[in-house]
């Protein structure tokens, strides 16, 4: 994967000096060729924001737009270190705009030994923290746009070859087999043989299972089928699609099962179905760093897992979390079902994926046609009046849920073909980012895709480029609405097949359709 050279520096000065205070604007009627949505009415000719002052910007932003690589030495010298992380459940996120998390809290731990331990006095080096998608966090330290990983990593034959490794920060658990209400019974790590199971291709599990599945064809037995699923979905997202029947079964860390006791009560964790034993999680760094290697092995001695420090921070972020909202919890599954045919026709109509666009109704309103905004904004897709009547869209009666969904849709692809179309973006860009265009605004969007351009990154595609001048510029708020949105997507595009076999085979049974 390439990455824009800025990328980094964005991301950084996101983190580090964005308020996430998003942009208020007016709520009057837009002109008739520029129709908004209700979440933000946002005209194209609306000015920019505000940029944040001088003396808001942060002190490294210049020299985090560089990229380098080196041992500790190196480190000084730029006086930051960069720690690549993933998003996750209490390991890193947004908290009233700062980032807080397990591994925020053991990066500025380490920091702070490492001044102490370097008498580095006021001049001293700061830590920041830099979210990536799981398959990035190496390529990324390797090339020079990170200098440590602290994300749970465990060490493995395939990624000795490319980075080196802490001693281990955290206790031994085991990677077993996690089953839901949609798994065959099997009795014993067999009966894996010739099953698909899904995980990221990125992961240690997906290694273990080939080991596994290499084990079965020596055997005679037949070969497991791994599918890989996004990098952008973490354990706990795959934990929760199998509790929910999505996916029959998966592999994760024994442990990351404890966070979720009492909340998934659908799963089954068999401990009996061991794919990679006595495993330990590291901190990871680039060949050749002996200098830094040897200051973070004498800080995790005192600050890993089952040491004081360790234990404190470990329960103080990951056991402090609420159960996420699911699209497919039982009553918004059933009206996923009840609008699907309205989604699809209109979805085929304007050559819209229909359940991305069901996915964004359930983030507008859960799929609720009763839903009433404050802003007079009405039911399933979350239209305004005004928006609905527009010449560019012009159905105005939005109070029924048929009309309402052909209104969103039309609206959505008014956006995509008006703002976000030509030969160098593909469907799949463009609509996600008219999606972002719903929430902020097409006018706003037009102006963070050429700040992207200017700063290096692609203003074709929002996941990673758009996405993070938005984080800085915006706020949050069109960052969770979007990914929030590919949540449900990929929620609905598997439900979605599952039903239709369920369906085919209760029809084949002679049981009428739910």
């Amino acid at each position: 994967m390439i990455l824009a050279r800025q990328r980094w520096a964005s991301r950084l000065a996101a983190l580090l000096t964005c308020t996430l205070m998003c942009t208020l604007v007016g709520c009057s009627d837009p002109p008739a060729n520029e129709p908004t949505s209700a979440s933000t009415p946002v005209v194209a000719d609306q000015p920019e924001a505000t940029p944040q002052s001088a003396a808001n910007a942060s002190p490294f932003e210049e020299v985090l737009e560089q990229t380098w690589t080196g041992d500790l030495d190196v480190i000084e010298q730029h006086r930051v270190i960069r720690v690549l992380t993933v998003y996750g459940l209490g390991r890193f996120y947004l908290d009233r705009g700062q980032p807080r998390g397990l591994t925020v809290a053991s990066a500025r731990r380490f920091v702070k030994y490492l001044n102490e331990l370097r008498k580095r006095g006021h001049v001293s080096i700061h830590a920041v923290t830099i979210p990536v998608a799981r398959d990035q966090l190496i390529p990324a330290l390797m090339a020079g746009r990170g200098d440590l990983i602290i994300a749970g990593m465990t060490s493995t034959a395939e990624r000795e070859l490319l980075v080196d490794f802490s001693i281990p920060s955290s206790k031994p658990f085991d990677q077993v087999l996690v089953t839901g209400p949609s798994a065959p019974e099997i009795g014993s790590i067999e009966g894996l043989a010739g099953q698909t199971i899904y995980v990221r291709h990125s992961s240690s599990y997906r290694e273990n299972l080939e080991l596994l599945s290499q084990r079965f064809a020596s055997e005679g037995r037949p070969p497991i089928i791994i599918e890989a699923v996004s990098e952008y979905l973490e354990d706990d997202d795959l934990i929760e699609m199998v509790n929910d029947g999505l996916l029959p079964w998966t592999v994760v860390d024994e442990y990351k099962m404890l966070l979720w006791n009492g909340v998934f009560n659908r799963i089954m964790v068999r401990d009996d179905i061991v794919l990679g034993a006595d495993t330990r999680t590291r901190w990871v760094f680039r060949k050749n760093s002996p200098l830094l290697a040897d200051v973070v092995n004498g800080f995790l001695l005192k600050n890993r897992e089952g040491t004081l420090v360790g234990n404190v921070l470990r329960n103080r972020y990951i056991r402090e979390f609420k159960k996420p909202s699911s699209a497919l919890d039982t009553a918004d599954l059933k009206r996923f079902r009840q609008l699907e045919e309205i989604f699809r026709k209109y979805g085929n109509q304007y050559q819209v994926d229909h359940l991305l666009a069901a996915a964004q109704g359930f983030q507008e309103s859960r799929l609720d046609q009763t839903a009433r905004s404050a802003s007079g904004a009405i039911g399933v897709m979350q239209l305004l009046p005004s928006t609905a009547s527009d010449p560019n869209v012009a159905i105005p009666n939005i109070q029924h849920v048929d009309d309402n969904i052909h209104a969103g849709i039309k609206y959505l692809d008014f956006l995509r073909s008006r703002y976000f179309s030509g030969p160098d973006i593909d469907n799949w860009n463009s609509t996600i980012l008219a999606l972002a265009a719903y929430n902020v605004g097409p006018g706003r969007m037009v102006q963070l895709r050429a700040k992207a351009a200017q700063k290096g990154y692609d203003p074709n595609i929002w996941f990673d480029n758009v996405e993070m001048v938005a984080a800085s510029d915006v706020g949050a708020e069109p960052v969770q609405y979007v990914a929030n949105i590919f949540k449900s997507y990929v929620a609905y595009h598997y439900s979605a097949e599952l039903l239709a076999k369920r369906d085919t085979a209760r029809a084949s049974a002679g049981i009428e359709a739910e």
